[in-house]
């Protein structure tokens, strides 16, 4: 469980750094946008396309923290915000929990297509121009949870249940992988990052734990079939699946570096 033990130390510290008055020679802001040792800006890259096109207008600190963002995903780390830096992955980690200890079945009324996170994604974008208004960040639920945790209002708790209620009994991650604008984004950016799952066919035993405990389960097509590392965007880099082998078939890998024969 050490991805695991990671992942939430991650989570909450960054939210306590955010959180926490004492904290604030590390950190300002919430995860849209925040100043970290009063010298780096952060920004959110798909709140700022937002504001934007609600705006037409751009400015150069937001941009320029916006590119940091949008450098590290793209290049290094992947979509690892999602199981590294978004509240909601702990939401949803515990109604998959629930939802797998009680044996609750999806809803046979909720049928979710895999790539409708894509179309709110491209919907936002629209609206956001026609409306002038940066429409997800309007209503966004990573914000409300996020600014609910970080500033100690209790609002947060009704949108929180929502989620975990959605997921625990309607269908399987619905929320992370199947609706979340953000989630598309960083897929759609991320899908030549270094940082990656890497699959050794010769060490897998074919018992498929990985697959089952996998929130993005279509992007472990190789396991069981070929060496290679996961190629879609859509790997939130969480280590679920590396921790759940008992074969050391799954590693993660920067650069495979070593001549393929």
């Amino acid at each position: 469980m050490r991805y695991l033990l990671l992942r939430r130390a991650v989570q909450l510290g960054i939210l306590a750094c955010l959180g926490f008055s004492s904290l604030d020679f590390i950190a300002k802001g919430d995860l849209s946008s925040s100043v970290w040792f009063d010298t780096i800006p952060l920004s959110d890259p798909f709140a700022f396309l937002q504001i934007v096109l609600a705006s037409l207008s751009i400015d150069a600190a937001v941009l320029s923290g916006a590119l940091i963002i949008a450098f590290v995903y793209a290049v290094f780390l992947g979509r690892a915000f999602c199981a590294w830096v978004c509240p909601i992955n702990l939401i949803t980690d515990l109604a998959a929990f629930v939802r797998k200890k009680f044996g609750f079945k999806s809803s046979k009324f909720v049928i979710l297509h895999k790539n409708l996170r894509y179309l709110v994604l491209i919907l936002c974008l629209v609206l956001s121009f026609v409306l002038s208004l940066p429409v997800f960040e309007s209503i966004s639920y990573i914000g409300i949870v996020q600014r609910g945790i970080i500033f100690g209002s209790v609002s947060w708790l009704f949108v929180a249940f929502v989620i975990f209620c959605i997921d625990s009994f309607l269908s399987p991650r619905a929320i992370c992988s199947h609706f979340c604008p953000l989630g598309a984004f960083y897929a759609l950016i991320s899908r030549f990052a270094l940082l990656k799952v890497k699959h050794k066919a010769q060490n897998c035993t074919k018992c498929y734990k990985c697959i089952e405990i996998c929130p993005e389960k279509q992007v472990l097509f190789m396991v069981g079939k070929e060496s290679k590392s996961v190629s879609s965007g859509e790997c939130i880099r969480c280590g679920r699946c590396i921790e759940v082998c008992d074969d050391d078939a799954l590693v993660f890998n920067i650069l495979d570096l070593r001549s393929k024969k």
